[in-house]
């Protein structure tokens, strides 16, 4: 099978397996783990923060951010199709007791600095307040867009002009530095937080890093907790965090597959694809007389898997355990599927 539903299927290297097994390790919650200590220490630096701490999936690291920046009855502004409020179990509402204010940002994926300003609510005697504004960068739902440095600035700008703090989802921020040649810090410094997965594109087999100023990221320790994140000899699964960190840079290589998947795609009669900017594939049925659970369907008699997001679109992912062979033969797989639906 040529599983292509998602970045985060990889399976750990022989040296993330070695550094597991090899791994000092201590009592993360009394902070005694040196391989943690280390993890977080170096992932920090990389993304131009104070300070970082280790968490056990991106979805617990987005919810302590919103939980540690925000209080409860707040709004949080948000793109309508960002993760934080798609496919985190409405955890906003659940876990932090806040509301969502969600606005189209449509293929540039971040909201403008007059959305931001639109969409700010100043507290009052009626009103709870914006307490927070959320960006994605890449953008899943969005196709994997690179959202650039600019134009993460100016949202930023936006909100801190009103007082707002900007926290990063940046479950791909990697894919997004790698696909647009500029530094990590260059799109996480504008924003207040910065959460990235090292079990997506860097090929970890667990945990995300969230990232901030020291006294944020003490707070958010703590919440951490709460939540049920805190570890013991947590060593074992962020030592092969720091093997994931050497790993960015082949993120090109999953950029350069995905544009041969797309290209190879966009060519079966009833399938159209756009470049991607970096390793999600969107694709579209809407011309053809099969729907996408159709065609997952199908293409899954024929060894390949991926994942259909509505009737008429899926989603395909490329990652280190795909090669450019592949791609190529999970073209002609899906090619076979199409065929067979006619």
């Amino acid at each position: 099978m040529i599983d292509l539903r998602s970045d985060t299927v990889t399976k750990p290297s022989q040296a993330m397996r070695d550094a597991a097994r090899d791994a000092e390790v201590g009592d993360d919650v009394y902070g005694d783990d040196p391989s943690v200590n280390d993890l977080e220490r170096r992932a920090a630096d990389l993304v131009g923060m104070e300070a970082a701490l280790f968490v056990p999936s991106g979805t617990m690291g987005n919810q302590v951010a919103i939980r540690t920046h925000t209080d409860r009855g707040q709004e949080l502004v948000v793109d309508d199709q960002a993760h934080v409020v798609k496919w985190e179990l409405g955890g906003v509402a659940d876990l932090s007791g806040v509301q969502a204010r969600m606005v189209d940002c449509g293929p540039r994926a971040v909201p403008t600095a007059e959305q931001v300003r639109a969409a700010y609510v100043e507290e009052s005697l009626h009103r709870p307040g914006t307490g927070l504004v959320c960006l994605e960068n890449t953008h899943n739902s969005r196709g994997g867009v690179a959202v650039g440095p600019d134009t993460i600035e100016e949202a930023c700008e936006a909100a801190h002009d009103l007082g707002v703090p900007v926290h990063l989802d940046g479950a791909r921020v990697f894919n997004a530095a790698v696909a647009l040649d500029v530094a990590p810090e260059a799109l996480t410094g504008p924003a207040d937080t910065v959460n990235f997965c090292l079990s997506k594109g860097l090929g970890a087999p667990v945990g995300s890093i969230l990232a901030g100023p020291a006294a944020f990221v003490d707070r958010a320790r703590r919440v951490r907790k709460l939540f049920g994140g805190g570890m013991r000899q947590a060593g074992i699964v962020a030592a092969p965090g720091l093997v994931a960190l050497e790993n960015v840079d082949r993120l090109a290589e999953d950029h350069a597959n995905a544009r041969t998947l797309a290209a190879g795609l966009d060519d079966v009669p009833g399938l159209a694809t756009r470049e991607p900017d970096t390793n999600i594939v969107m694709l579209s049925v809407e011309t053809a007389a099969f729907s996408a659970p159709d065609l997952v369907a199908a293409c899954e008699d024929h060894g390949v898997a991926f994942g259909a997001r509505d009737d008429a679109s899926a989603r395909l992912c490329t990652h280190l355990d795909v090669s450019r062979a592949d791609v190529s033969e999970a073209v002609d797989r899906v090619a076979a599927a199409v065929e067979s639906l006619r």
